[in-house]
C-alpha cells in the first residue's frame, strides 16, 4: 500500500500535522519513537497558548490522545518505531524504520525536532550520567540538598534553573555571553530566589571529579582568570542539534544540519518533502511556531495534492 502521506515525529509538529491530516481524510500514517519531543524533560511550560501552566509529561500525552482520537480509515500510527533512511523511488519515497520495516508514500513531512548539544569541556563525556546530566527532571531528584550548576543561558537552562531551586541547596547559573537568551520575565522571576546566581561570560573549560562530579572549572572572559566552582551536579542547557541524520544524503542541510525550508510552504529542496519544527532552519523554535508550521505544511501538502 502507498499512503498519501507519512509524517516522521510526534512533538508538536507533528502531532499538530497528524491531526489535520485526518481531518482532511489524507491517507496518512503517523511514525514517531516517542512522544512530546524535547517538551517532555520540561517540569512546567508556561507558554503553550491556552494552558496557564503545564508539564512537559502531561503536554506529550495531550500529543498521544489527540492524535490517536483521530485515528482510524484516514489515520494510522506507528509508534516506537525510528526512521531509518529514506529513499525516493520513481514517483514514490521509500522509508524504512530501524526495527526492518518498509512503507511507501506519495508525500513526507519530516518533524523529527532536535535533541541536547552536548558539551565539549575536558571530561564532560567520561562523567555523563555520573554528575553530569541533560535532563533536569530525570535526574534533578538525586541532587536533593546538594549545590548544583546550570550550564546555559536560554529557556530551557532557566527552566532548569526554576526546577532544581525547589530541592537543591543552591543552583549556579553560568552563561557564555554577557546577555541571557531567555524571556526576561524568566530571567527576572528565576534570578529572585535567594538559592539562585549567575555568572556570565565564562568558558567551562573542565568538569572535575573521579567516578563522580565534584565541581568544574571556568575561565572568566574578560579577565582571562581560572576559577573552580565546587558543585555535586551539573545540568547542561546549550541549545539542540536537529534530528536529520536520517536524511543527509536526501535533502539539503544547513551547516548546522536543519533541514532547509521555504519559510512560505514549509518545502524543501527535494519535490514531496516538506518540514516543520526544531529540524528545519526557521529563526525560532518555540512548541506553538513548529506546530503552526505544521499546520502550515499540511495546508500546502493538501493544496499540492489537489492541483495536480
Amino acid at each position: 500500500m502507498t499512503y498519501d502521506l507519512i509524517i516522521i515525529g510526534g512533538g508538536p509538529a507533528g502531532s499538530a500535522a497528524a491531526i489535520y491530516a485526518a481531518r482532511k481524510r489524507l491517507k496518512t500514517l503517523f511514525i514517531t519513537s516517542e512522544w512530546g519531543g524535547q517538551s517532555v524533560v520540561s517540569e512546567k511550560i508556561y507558554n503553550w497558548i491556552g494552558t496557564s501552566s503545564i508539564s512537559g509529561n502531561e503536554l506529550a500525552k495531550n500529543f498521544k490522545e489527540h492524535v490517536l482520537a483521530n485515528t482510524g480509515d484516514s489515520l494510522e500510527v506507528k509508534e516506537g518505531e525510528k526512521v531509518n533512511t529514506i529513499l525516493k523511488t520513481g514517483k514514490e519515497f521509500s522509508i524504512k524504520t530501524e526495527s526492518g520495516k518498509e512503507f511507501l508514500t506519495k508525500t513526507i513531512l519530516i518533524a523529527s525536532g532536535s535533541g541536547h548539544r552536548k558539551l565539549t569541556a575536558k571530561n564532560a563525556d567520561k562523567l555523563e550520567h555520573k554528575g553530569l546530566t541533560y535532563c533536569a527532571t530525570c535526574d534533578g531528584p538525586l541532587f536533593t540538598d546538594m549545590d548544583v550548576a546550570v550550564i546555559g543561558g536560554g529557556n530551557a537552562a532557566f527552566e532548569t534553573a526554576a526546577q532544581l531551586l525547589a530541592y537543591c541547596k543552591s543552583v549556579t547559573l553560568l552563561n557564555r555571553s554577557d546577555t541571557f537568551r531567555a524571556d526576561e520575565i524568566t530571567v527576572e522571576e528565576v534570578l529572585k530566589n535567594p538559592k539562585m546566581s549567575a555568572i556570565k561570560n565564562v568558558e567551562i573549560l573542565e568538569i572535575l571529579g573521579d567516578k563522580f562530579v565534584d565541581g568544574l572549572v571556568y575561565k572568566d572572559k574578560n579577565t582571562g582568570e581560572e576559577k573552580i566552582l565546587k558543585v555535586a551536579g551539573i545540568f547542561v542547557e546549550i541549545g539542540q542539534i536537529p534530528n536529520t541524520n536520517f536524511v543527509k544524503e536526501l535533502i539539503p542541510l544547513d551547516k548546522i544540519g536543519r533541514i532547509e525550508i521555504d519559510a512560505w510552504s514549509q518545502k524543501t529542496k527535494v519535490p514531496g518533502i516538506w518540514a516543520a519544527g526544531d529540524c528545519t532552519n526557521v529563526l525560532y523554535h518555540q512548541n506553538n511556531i513548529a506546530a503552526g508550521d505544521a499546520v502550515r505544511a499540511l495546508e500546502d501538502i493538501y493544496l499540492a495534492m489537489h492541483t495536480k
